[in-house]
Order: structure tokens, then C-alpha cells, then sequence
């Protein structure tokens, strides 16, 4: 089927209104073979709160932004190449539910879908995608990402020295190999991950020492593989401010 949509004028039209809703500063969404499989609504979970943001799922990538006017506009653009994504659910927990994490190796976030249909079919779809997309390029799924980022409203305290308590002058920090959120006087190195950045990033002093020893995945939290606690702020309090991997923290 999306062989047969990939020439059709329909998936070209859907396609360049995308394209259209993202204005001049977005890229270029019109290729050769690329089909528009769904669209729609999820609440992502960022660094703050949990921000309602528009999902575009094509047969090869994933594309989403920021909601400036519903339906119409969107900014911020975001391009997720499927080959690299892998999905795991997420327990239902509080306000957030219908959720499963999204994982690559440059970043990786929790979504929610409003309904367990929809979740069913968001992740239905994505693991097709991927799976095709395996399957003719003859690689193997990836098996390294990026951690999930702990919010900020699940640590008063940093969650290595257990002692530094968070405030407007003691600002939180993320370790950007375990998702921790740390203490300054606890994260002042850097290391290199070539999969996140070109440059040397933010870690925490504890992934650093496993890094450095060449422990290379011994510091890659277990949140990131079952994100089980979640914030209890509310679904509507959404805004259009940066997430959380643009900020430098």
C-alpha cells in the first residue's frame, strides 16, 4: 500500500501541506518515495511539563513541532530518521497514560496518546516503518540511545550526592549519559558522545568515572529503558517554550 501512495498526487498534496504548515524555516519534506502515514496530536514529555506537540509519522522518518495555531501552524521542526527508533510502552501512572518512550541515539522522550486505540496504533505503525525500512537496507535495528531526561518536577533534591537541594540560585542540570538531574558541583565535567553531539557534553561525575574506565554502558540509567515515574502536572498546562533538548542544561 504505501508503495502504491508513494507516487499518488493525494500523499504529494498531503505532503507539501506539511511542508506548508512549517513555513520558511522548516526542511523540505517532499522526496521520492516518501509516504505520509498519519498525523496527529501527542503530549510529549519535556524537561518542565508535559507540552502538547503535532506528530507527523512518514514510511521514514518522524517529524514534529511546536503548536503555534492548531492545525494550521507549527514551528520548531524536528526530523526523527526511523531506521534509528526503537519504542518500548510505558505504565500508565496518574494524568499521564497511554504513553511508551521513543528511543534514539541522539535523543529520547516519552509521548502519551489520548486513548489506548490511538497509542495501539501510533506504535502499530512506527514499528512497520522501522521494520521495513530494516528490511531493505539490510541493517540491524540500533542497540545504543540517548537517555530519557528525568523532569525536573521528580528531583527537590540532586540524584547523586542525594544532599544539594534544587533552587533558583542552585539550578538543576542533566547528565546527558544517564538523564539524571544533578547538582552543578555534581555534573562540571564533560565527555565526548559522538552519537549526541560533536562536542564534549554535560555528565555526571558518576557516568564520567564509568566512561573514563571504559564502562561504556554501565552508567546508561534504567529509566531510559522503563521510564516508570512520571510528573503529576496537568496535560493542559502546555506551552510553546523550548523542550528540553534545546537547552543547554
Amino acid at each position: 500500500m504505501v508503495d502504491r501512495l508513494a507516487n499518488s498526487e493525494a500523499n504529494t498534496r498531503r505532503i507539501s501541506i506539511v511542508e506548508n504548515c512549517f513555513g520558511a524555516a522548516g526542511q523540505p519534506l517532499t522526496i521520492p518515495g516518501r509516504v505520509l502515514i498519519g498525523e496527529g496530536v501527542l503530549t510529549k514529555l519535556c524537561r518542565k511539563k508535559p507540552k502538547a506537540r503535532q506528530f507527523f509519522l512518514f514510511n521514514d522518518i518522524l517529524v514534529y513541532g511546536n503548536i503555534v495555531i492548531q492545525k494550521k501552524k507549527y514551528n520548531k521542526q524536528h526530523i526523527i530518521p526511523l531506521e534509528n527508533v526503537t519504542i518500548d510502552s510505558i505504565q500508565d501512572e496518574g494524568d499521564l497514560r497511554n504513553g511508551w518512550l521513543i528511543k534514539t541515539p541522539t535523543k529520547s522522550f516519552a509521548v502519551y496518546a489520548a486513548t489506548a486505540t490511538e497509542k495501539s496504533e501510533w506504535m502499530n505503525h512506527i514499528n512497520k516503518c522501522v521494520s521495513d525500512l530494516l528490511s531493505k537496507s539490510g541493517k540491524t535495528p540500533s542497540n545504543e540511545h540517548a537517555a530519557v531526561w528525568v523532569p525536573d518536577s521528580e528531583a527537590t533534591v540532586c540524584m547523586r550526592c542525594q544532599k544539594a537541594k534544587f533552587t533558583p540560585v542552585n539550578r538543576r542540570h542533566h547528565c546527558r549519559k544517564c538523564g539524571f538531574v544533578v547538582c552543578g558541583p555534581c555534573s562540571e565535567k564533560r565527555f565526548l558522545l559522538p552519537s549526541q553531539s560533536s562536542k564534549p557534553v554535560r555528565i555526571c561525575d558518576f557516568c564520567y568515572d564509568l566512561l573514563s574506565a571504559g564502562e561504556m554502558t554501565a552508567c546508561q540509567s534504567t529509566r531510559s529503558d522503563s521510564y516508570s515515574q512520571s510528573p503529576k502536572s496537568s496535560l493542559n498546562d502546555v506551552s510553546d517554550d523550548d523542550d528540553d533538548e534545546d537547552s543547554s542544561d
